[in-house]
């Protein structure tokens, strides 16, 4: 490997790195989860007098799915609301927050889009028709599809899990609408999301009066508690 390409591929690692980090961390994390709910799961089917699961067996098992995706589907509620309602909600003092001014969508002049592009602007957003109104609008719409998409993931993996708790208990199952209005499904989403919206409401006070130096989440250190929308 030359110098050009030694420096290209660290470049690579370097411009990459928060995604590639938790990229990383988030398959460790949920192979842990993996080991240690095939563990749990175990546990409770010796209990049971039940035969135990491989882990192969558990991956593919409704339990892992339903664990899996239930968190899936409360993180992104967290950031589709986070996206959505920073158009319009605000919180002087805080990074996370736009400044109070700019509450909204903003000019097309403000958002360089159509006749205000640069050169290097995305294609879409040089548009002035239906594209540059699907582009402007698509990083809160796929967010949004991803949390539905989870959520009934979730509610599928659920009933399956559900259902063979039932079986266990020698009850009847139940319809996957059933379940839907079933005090485990919301259960399981509740818990979640009220989780993510205290995570981000006291993102949005903290930054106000606390600093992290060298962290674009921050205000830089010296910025007055009143700064809004100045990040570090």
């Amino acid at each position: 490997m030359n110098e050009q390409e030694e420096t290209r591929r660290r470049g690579f690692w370097r411009d990459n790195s928060l995604t590639l980090a938790f990229g990383g961390a988030f398959v460790l994390v949920l192979a842990g989860q993996a080991v240690a709910g095939h563990a749990g799961f175990n546990e409770g089917l010796a209990v049971d007098g039940m035969q135990q699961l491989t882990l192969g067996e558990y991956l593919m098992s409704s339990d892992f799915a339903v664990d899996v995706t239930e968190n899936w589907q409360s993180e992104f509620l967290q950031f589709s609301l986070y996206i959505l309602g920073t158009v319009w909600l605000l919180q002087r003092g805080s990074p996370e927050s736009k400044k109070l001014h700019k509450a909204g969508t903003e000019s097309d002049r403000e958002q360089r889009v159509g006749d205000h592009a640069d050169a290097d602007s995305p294609r879409w957003a040089r548009t002035t028709d239906w594209r540059q109104h699907l582009y402007s609008r698509s990083l809160g719409t796929v967010m949004g599809l991803l949390f539905l998409l989870s959520w009934l993931a979730q509610s599928i993996a659920g009933t399956a899990a559900y259902n063979e708790q039932q079986l266990r208990d020698l009850l009847a199952p139940v319809s996957w609408a059933a379940y839907l209005a079933s005090a485990d499904f919301w259960n399981r989403s509740l818990q979640n999301w009220q989780s993510e919206l205290l995570a981000v409401a006291a993102m949005a006070i903290l930054s106000v009066y606390l600093r992290l130096r060298g962290s674009p989440e921050s205000k830089p250190v010296g910025a007055p508690h009143t700064s809004t929308g100045v990040e570090g």
